[in-house]
């Protein structure tokens, strides 16, 4: 998939994809379910997340959902459906195949072998993934939604981790990222109680930057992301998102050996040449992300 042209509206189920300028907006679409997760969204969004990986005019990503929720968890027809006996095989809960996005080896660890499972593949898209939460998110959404590098939310969403009201347990990460955000109190309590959790508190704790009025949500996120595209440098932000991810799996010595090694490739480009240039010449950037 080498570009958002290329995405047939038959590629794509349950989810929509659009472009807002440098913008892609993708849109959780089954309203009348909440978004509940489905095998095909999870395929679908893995199609649209790598067109928007691959397609230089798309600097940023929004993902949303449709109607007065984001997603409601797993369809709970498919769980009614779940063999127990079919273990791995159950495609709501094996881990994605096929395109993965494997980071320069040059910039720090290869740790691809972390990045396994139904959504290891997202920190690596190399473009700032962005959470605009709408209503409820459950369980499955909560998980997706943590993995998205920032969330915004509408002042009536919540999030419920869900998992031990349904005799379920942390799936897909969650019970690493969601203490590495929140903390292992907080972790503890949510994943416990599957209580839920409202915006206010959400932001307090670290699982969303900012609220904004539910009407606002979609705009004032694609304004953000907007305006990081008209004004940072993509090959600045995709540098760093991977500095940041692998960080994780490093010592302090070796996260600074690995910025001072790329900030010394970064002075060779012509994004650095052109910030430079830009604010010399009080202007507005051009950047190429080369």
């Amino acid at each position: 998939m080498n570009s958002i042209a290329d995405v047939s509206p038959d590629d794509l189920e349950d989810i929509s994809l659009e472009t807002r300028r440098a913008v892609a907006v993708i849109t959780l679409n089954r309203p009348d379910k909440l978004n509940a997760w489905t095998a095909a969204m999870q395929r679908s969004i893995r199609i649209a997340l790598a067109a928007c990986a691959n397609d230089e005019s798309v600097r940023a990503i929004v993902v949303t959902g449709a109607g007065r929720g984001f997603c409601a968890g797993a369809d709970m027809n498919l769980l009614q459906g779940i063999d127990p006996d079919a273990g791995e095989n159950r495609e709501l809960a094996q881990a994605n195949e096929g395109e993965s996005y494997n980071w320069d080896r040059s910039l720090g660890p290869d740790i691809s072998e972390h990045m396994g499972g139904r959504f290891g593949y997202m920190p690596q898209i190399p473009k700032p993934i962005i959470a605009a939460i709408n209503g409820p998110c459950a369980g499955l959404g909560m998980v997706f939604a943590l993995w998205c590098d920032m969330r915004i939310g509408a002042e009536d969403m919540f999030y419920t981790t869900s998992f031990a009201k349904r005799g379920l347990i942390a799936e897909h990460g969650i019970s690493w990222l969601l203490p590495e955000l929140a903390g292992h109190s907080a972790a503890m309590d949510l994943l416990f109680s599957a209580r839920r959790v409202d915006a206010q508190e959400a932001k307090t704790i670290g699982l969303l930057n900012k609220t904004v009025p539910t009407q606002e949500l979609v705009n004032e996120a694609v304004a953000y992301a907007q305006e990081m595209a008209d004004t940072v440098s993509p090959r600045s932000v995709a540098v760093m998102k991977a500095q940041v991810w692998k960080a994780k799996f490093q010592s302090l010595s070796e996260a600074i050996t690995t910025g001072d090694s790329e900030m010394q490739k970064s002075f060779a480009t012509d994004d650095f040449k052109e910030g430079v240039d830009h604010f010399v010449q009080k202007r507005a950037p051009r950047f190429t992300g080369r």
